[in-house]
């Protein structure tokens, strides 16, 4: 299964059946109390533009539309508390939960997420690192996210060690040349840049995470054919890095413009396209 879903999240994912999801990926808003967006341009050649290129070549830029969001809620974790509910009914008995946040609400999502799924059920808090962006020159500068890892049953999940992607040892010549030319598995830190802006990954989506980030999840907490659901899924990146992995997913997100994105970006993958609020929601093929 491959779908796109245009509709708010909670009532749609109630209507899906229990325990169909192995692992489900959520990054839902980080309550920053800010208005999410950036800034996409496009280079045009235009010899009278006030910008000068390659080989001398003048060009000017053009603002592209891009997705915004504001990201404000009065109380959180009321929001979020339904939605990881279901997230819970969602999961096979060998499923996992990863929900990702920054410093803000994380601890208190943290006893939401005990309470639901017990505290024996939590596994990891896994610290995705990236030292990218401005410094602060009057605190620590915040360079870091932050993923719960939840099981739904702490006996038995996924865990496929073999599929882990391999990092450099920071002191290759300590470990030896064997092990140095092997690499050895992450820890629960994870040091990853973000998107560049430069990179040809780059959506335009605000919060759009990097596929390397999630290739690792899919690849290691579900096995190939299984599929993966995120119903806050924004630029789509869960989708792409299960469609290359060999895995369905279903992407859920109310956005209009996350969902134009998606179709954009998994377009290869032919979803299906879905909105249960048209007045003939019929799946389109793409």
């Amino acid at each position: 299964m491959k779908r796109i879903v245009q509709a708010e999240c909670l009532a749609y994912i109630a209507t899906l059946p229990e325990a169909a999801f192995p692992l489900i990926y959520l990054d839902p808003p980080f309550n920053t109390r800010k208005t999410q967006q950036r800034r996409r341009i496009r280079a045009v050649a235009d010899a009278q533009g006030p910008r000068r290129g390659f080989a001398g070549r003048r060009y000017r830029t053009e603002e592209l539309p891009a997705p915004v969001y504001p990201d404000r809620y009065d109380d959180f974790v009321a929001f979020l508390q339904p939605r990881l509910e279901q997230a819970y009914r969602l999961l096979t008995p060998q499923g996992s939960l990863f929900v990702h946040l920054d410093y803000r609400e994380v601890h208190y999502v943290k006893v939401l997420l005990d309470q639901i799924f017990g505290r024996r059920s939590f596994i990891n808090e896994i610290i995705w690192a990236y030292d990218y962006g401005g410094r602060s020159k009057n605190r620590w500068p915040a360079k870091h996210d932050t993923l719960l890892w939840y099981a739904k049953d702490p006996r038995r999940y996924t865990f496929n060690y073999e599929a882990i992607d391999r990092i450099p040892y920071l002191a290759p010549k300590m470990a030896g040349p064997e092990k140095a030319a092997r690499g050895k598995t992450p820890t629960d830190v994870w040091w990853m840049t973000i998107v560049p802006t430069s990179s040809r990954e780059k959506t335009g989506y605000p919060t759009q995470k990097p596929l390397r980030l999630l290739e690792r999840i899919v690849r290691v907490h579900s096995n190939p054919g299984e599929t993966v659901l995120d119903f806050f899924a924004g630029s789509g990146t869960t989708g792409e890095a299960a469609a290359l992995n060999g895995r369905g997913f279903v992407l859920v997100d109310q956005s209009p413009g996350a969902v134009a994105v998606m179709q954009r970006r998994l377009a290869p993958f032919k979803p299906e396209i879905i909105n249960p609020d048209a007045p003939h929601p019929v799946p389109q093929a793409r």
